[in-house]
């Protein structure tokens, strides 16, 4: 199966995006993908109950619709501004919505987590998911009048996105290699996050660690072929004319 993974589009924040992915979910269903994974933040905001959608949540879940009617699955990585995505108004549009997603391509293992749990310093932002992700903050959201819980949401998230751009584009470097050498001692081959927004790489002795840049700022995706090859791929399907500028962790550098 050929899979796209497609990381912070964060669609309803630039104009066109809505036209792009829609162009480019139907480019991947007629290239013969079988199932396009979202690595967390499909949306602004995507919360699971049907009352607390945009405009732009309906227009995009009826081309997730139209895709899945030709075969292809939709898959859900839950992110930072994602949640309760197992609710069953949205369930009824994806295949699955998950904190971690594993398959296999080939030989290889490849594991996809969003990243916005990697760093353990941004306490800040972890207690912020802790209560707004909980099972009281769920029961509020499907109480609560839209205009109240939308407004709750996005004053939160404008009170953490000081501490969030500080954590998001200062990668925790150590944190980082961590998570990579303890997938690669899992077995998995293949380790993406998102989350960061910029690419940064680690990789040795074949196994490989990648923050898949963000859709949003660069049109960019994974597409991984059936038996494990996989690359930065721009809306067409093809690779970019130039590879994206990412940094490294120094202490497993295999390029």
């Amino acid at each position: 199966m050929r899979r796209l993974i497609i990381a912070d589009a964060h669609l309803g924040q630039r104009r066109g995006d809505l036209g792009d992915m829609g162009g480019l979910l139907r480019r991947a269903a007629a290239s013969g993908v079988g199932e396009i994974i979202y690595l967390g933040d499909a949306f602004q905001y995507l919360i699971g109950i049907e009352k607390l959608w945009t405009a732009d949540v309906f227009t995009m879940l009826a081309v997730w619709d139209e895709v899945r009617a030709q075969g292809v699955r939709i898959v859900l990585i839950e992110g930072n501004r994602d949640f309760f995505l197992d609710e069953p108004e949205l369930a009824a549009h994806h295949d699955g919505a998950f904190l971690t997603y594993e398959f296999d391509a080939g030989p290889k293992r490849f594991r996809l987590t969003h990243g916005d749990r990697v760093n353990r310093a941004d306490r800040q932002y972890l207690f912020w998911r802790m209560i707004s992700k909980c099972g009281v903050s769920r029961r509020a959201a499907r109480a609560l009048p839209r205009r109240i819980a939308v407004t709750i949401v996005r004053k939160m998230e404008a009170r953490l996105a000081r501490t969030n751009r500080r954590f998001r584009y200062h990668k925790p470097v150590e944190a980082l290699t961590a998570e990579a050498a303890k997938a690669w001692r899992d077995g998995v081959d293949v380790l993406f996050w998102g989350h960061f927004h910029s690419p940064w790489r680690c990789a040795s002795e074949g196994r490989v660690a990648l923050i898949v840049p963000a859709w949003l700022e660069t049109g960019l995706g994974v597409l991984v072929e059936p038996l494990g090859p996989w690359r930065l791929v721009e809306n067409t399907l093809t690779p970019p004319p130039e590879p994206p500028k990412m940094g490294t962790c120094p202490e497993f550098i295999d390029v």
